[in-house]
């Protein structure tokens, strides 16, 4: 899970509260209810606006990675390679209503056929912006860390799914197509949505039929942060 305090468009969001627990921390929870996964590992940066991260997993015992803040491929293969995993579920700290149903998922589906280089929710979106589950194998990582430029090394994985690329690759996708949906925190509309949505959910860790039925019925908190635009790769 990668997680920093340097946020340009909401900065210090990942520590904001959240129905009584941090962003950061109802993210931390729906990785350790996830099935298939090992071990959860918080990858922060190097900086001392990031202690405070370090410090808020290592309360909820999790194990703490830390390097460099913008290059983003590195902090990823350092944990791989300091847990010593064949493969990496890549979350992000920002999406806290994340489902540790599809986390499960796409850990089964690598476990099943382990030829697969990257495994995601994201080749073909079908699911809310914030509830995207990423699996890389560690080979892939340190290919990645050889190779990687500009943007990719933000990103970590957007290599993997550009075009020309031959990685092996296997894609999720559900339906109805909820694609237009946005649960992730990356502006204040999106907290504010977000905390609506928490209000109605309660204090857990929901599926993602749950948020999507919830914002269909509830089309006054989807347009919170509906006009909310996420930003290009190239703009890091």
């Amino acid at each position: 899970m990668q997680a920093r305090t340097g946020s340009t468009r909401l900065p210090g969001k990942v520590l904001l509260p959240l129905a009584g627990r941090s962003v950061l921390g109802w993210v931390l929870r729906a990785a350790q209810a996830a099935d298939g996964v090992d071990e959860v590992v918080v990858a922060t940066s190097t900086l001392p606006g990031d202690d405070a991260v370090a410090e808020a997993a290592g309360s909820a015992g999790v194990r703490v990675v830390r390097g460099s803040e913008s290059d983003v491929v590195s902090r990823f293969r350092l944990a791989a390679e300091v847990m010593e995993a064949d493969a990496v579920v890549r979350l992000t700290a920002d999406c806290p209503l994340l489902d540790p149903g599809l986390i499960g998922l796409v850990a089964a589906a690598w476990r099943t056929d382990q030829r697969y280089e990257y495994v995601a929710t994201t080749l073909v979106r079908t699911l809310p912006r914030g509830l995207d589950v990423e699996l890389v194998t560690t080979a892939a990582l340190r290919r990645l860390d050889a190779e990687a430029i500009g943007h990719d090394r933000v990103h970590v994985t957007s290599a993997l799914y550009a075009p020309g690329s031959v990685a092996p690759r296997l894609g999720l996708v559900v339906q109805p197509d909820a694609s237009d949906l946005r649960v992730t925190v990356d502006t204040g509309e999106d907290l504010d949505a977000v905390r609506a949505l928490v209000a109605e959910l309660g204090d857990r860790a929901p599926a993602w039929r749950q948020v999507v039925d919830l914002l269909r019925n509830r089309p006054d908190i989807a347009a919170r942060n509906a006009g909310v635009r996420q930003k290009a790769l190239e703009d890091g």
